[in-house]
């Protein structure tokens, strides 16, 4: 197993949201703050490990009839572990992550690892994969909910001791001592506007990169 394809392909080349276009609904709902994506992004971190591990391990004992329903219920067994921590340990992040937490259920983006991938590999590669894809979301998240709280707010990381815990009281900043206030970047157009932002300057490194090393180009395509 390359690990470092792997982790290559789940924090840029096959990015979950800029590579595959998936799990843009909770992308695109709760990036209002770095905060909140990195809040979403570490929820959805944590259910694609369990997920990935649990179906690695007991992959040789389900009977091809009967997979999609196990794959089903293992990950909503785990996105219902997820909420209930957030939801004791992190209730105001909870209140506002709210319903896309139970959301991770339908989330394109964790079936499709379980069964493309976690369903055939064992348990190391499956956790690495894991690790990878939920990170390489992770910071796609947290770019773009960057992104449109310094435009809409000028703050970063606002509130992140209050809803991560005090831990994470050293990441609030504050940009700009006076607001931008450009309202559509935490409306919903400026999600779409940001993830465009960021696929452009995908394509425009990837592009790069190819013109530097052609055979590169083929392994983007790929």
């Amino acid at each position: 197993m390359d690990y470092k394809q792997l982790f290559r392909d789940g924090l840029w080349d096959n990015n979950v949201a800029m590579g595959q276009m998936l799990a843009l609904c909770p992308l695109l709902a709760v990036t209002t703050s770095a905060t909140n994506g990195l809040g979403m992004g570490l929820a959805s971190l944590a259910v694609l490990i369990l997920t990935n591990t649990m179906i690695s391990a007991v992959r040789g004992v389900i009977s091809p009839q009967v997979r999609i329903p196990v794959l089903i219920v293992m990950i909503a067994t785990a996105v219902t572990l997820t909420d209930m921590i957030i939801n004791a340990w992190m209730h105001e992040l909870y209140k506002i992550l709210g319903l896309f937490i139970a959301l991770i259920v339908t989330n394109c983006a964790i079936f499709g690892r379980a069964e493309s991938f976690a369903s055939k590999q064992p348990v190391i590669p499956a956790f690495a994969d894991a690790i990878s894809m939920g990170l390489g979301f992770t910071w796609v998240l947290v770019a773009i909910g960057a992104m449109r709280e310094i435009l809409g707010s000028g703050t970063l990381f606002a509130n992140a001791s209050l809803l991560l815990g005090p831990h994470f009281a050293w990441l609030e900043m504050k940009i700009f001592e006076t607001s931008p206030d450009i309202l559509i970047a935490i409306l919903p157009p400026g999600a779409f506007m940001a993830l465009g932002f960021l696929i452009v300057i995908k394509r425009l490194i990837d592009n790069r990169i190819s013109q530097k090393n052609p055979t590169e180009l083929v392994q983007l395509q790929h």
